[in-house]
């Protein structure tokens, strides 16, 4: 059977006598689209955050590809292959939209962000940066203001630039966030696409997209997984009913 790409044993976060994370164990497997879901507050977003490195976790470890990483920096965790898109957009509006993507390829090689250097114009950079347009179906837009971006066009170029690293693990806080329909529409067949070429942890709120895409769902109350599970059984589960579903799905 494979390792896991990622395991979380006992995480443990609090801040002050607020316990956000609360022994929170999982395991995330080879090519596998893991969602956690949950209720404002469940402590979804600071997993992500002690995952990623943001923050450090009071408790616990975290493993990734086998070795420990509960006290590598976020640069570090980037460099070995765990990459992100944030639930707000992260993007630099006054540059081109390829270059925040060659930008985001410079930082995974571990060269500083030289701003003034225009990294799009350097091939090693640009190439993967244009292919993950090209991925992201924006390449069309690649010289235009990133901060001149539709909302949902401004959502394809972040997760443009969490897959130019070509991550192992890419982390995905809400990447339908702020979107319409329609556009959520071409980001749920944009993941489908990438299924199972790459690990990605789905962190979302629509629940049409999360039962579309993931292959398992950890439901978050509270801090703690309440379970785990395929998507039809975690639909069915009538703890996960009472404690957030609801009619959410009916």
């Amino acid at each position: 059977m494979a390792e896991p790409v990622l395991r979380l044993e006992g995480l443990r976060k609090s801040f002050g006598s607020l316990i956000v994370t609360d022994d929170v164990t999982l395991d995330v497997m080879p090519g596998e689209m893991h969602a956690i879901i949950g209720p404002n507050g469940a402590g979804k977003t600071t997993l992500i955050n002690q995952i990623s490195g943001l923050i450090a976790p009071d408790a616990g470890r975290i493993l990734f590809a086998g070795a420990d990483m509960t006290a590598l920096p976020p640069e570090t965790r980037a460099m070995r292959g765990l990459s992100r898109s944030f639930q707000i957009t992260s993007i630099l509006p006054g540059f081109p939209v390829l270059e925040n993507v060659a930008l985001a390829v410079q930082a995974r090689a571990g060269s500083s962000l030289r701003f003034f250097g225009r990294a799009a114009a350097e091939p090693a950079l640009n190439a993967p940066a244009m292919a993950a347009l090209e991925q992201t179906g924006i390449a069309d837009r690649a010289h235009v203001r990133a901060g001149d971006l539709s909302h949902g066009e401004k959502r394809a170029l972040e997760l443009a630039m969490a897959l130019a690293v070509q991550p192992t693990l890419m982390l995905l806080d809400e990447p339908m966030a702020g979107i319409g329909r329609e556009e959520t529409e071409r980001q749920v067949d944009l993941l489908l696409r990438l299924k199972g070429k790459l690990t990605m942890i789905l962190v979302e709120h629509d629940m049409a997209a999360v039962f579309a895409l993931a292959d398992r769902i950890s439901v978050m109350i509270r801090g703690r997984v309440l379970v785990t599970g395929a998507p039809e059984a975690v639909r069915a589960d009538p703890q996960v009913i009472t404690a957030y579903l609801g009619e959410q799905m009916e």
